[in-house]
């Protein structure tokens, strides 16, 4: 495997020094898409949030931002993620608004029933199942919570491919693949969203 490989199999589960670098790249990389699916939490406000697959944090920022009278815990599974997001977020730990820890969304440490909003941002591609790890989040959330997913890209151009190749573990969903396993997670109401170059569900 070539350093380009290596540089961005770290998209999976971000180690070492090329991890470092990637969740930095995630931070700015994926910030235009982001905020594109937070620009749709429109009819919601919720006081505790859990965002899934945290990356280098920047999210979790801007949804504290967007919430200022809510919590956030930011899951992932990588170590490294776990102290950027950490680093970027480190006036609202203080606070007692934000907390992090280190996890598989397959089997979150999370409560039953404990966030009105989950999120998951350029991340699902690379969720075990992904049905169990959805039903995971049915678990956790509120009666009537939300979920909602953001992706970049759904695998339907030709290029897609090229990124499934190069990383291992990466899977593309399209939006009926998606709807049906959320569908059976549990969820209703399912409401897709997209543009030329976004996918989003919420």
């Amino acid at each position: 495997m070539g350093i380009r490989e290596k540089y961005y199999n770290n998209t999976r589960k971000p180690v070492g020094l090329l991890g470092k670098r990637m969740v930095n790249t995630m931070n700015t990389g994926h910030a235009e898409v982001s905020d594109w699916g937070m620009d749709h939490l429109k009819e919601i406000n919720p006081c505790t949030i859990a965002e899934l697959g945290c990356g280098g944090g920047r999210n979790v920022e801007q949804l504290l931002k967007k919430y200022p009278d809510a919590s956030v815990t930011a899951l992932d599974y990588s170590a490294v993620s776990v102290k950027k997001t950490c680093q970027v977020n480190k006036k609202a730990i203080q606070e007692g608004r934000c907390k992090v820890v280190q996890g598989d969304v397959s089997a979150m440490p999370l409560e039953d029933e404990s966030v009105e909003l989950a999120t998951a941002f350029e991340t699902v591609y690379f969720w075990p199942g992904p049905l169990k790890s959805f039903q995971e989040v049915f678990r956790i959330l509120k009666p009537k919570g939300c979920f909602m997913i953001v992706n970049d890209t759904d695998g339907t151009k030709e290029i897609d491919q090229q990124w499934v190749q190069m990383i291992d573990g990466m899977h593309l969903y399209n939006e009926k693949q998606l709807t049906q396993y959320l569908q059976e997670a549990g969820f209703s109401g399912t409401r897709v969203y997209k543009d030329e170059e976004k996918t989003g569900f919420v």
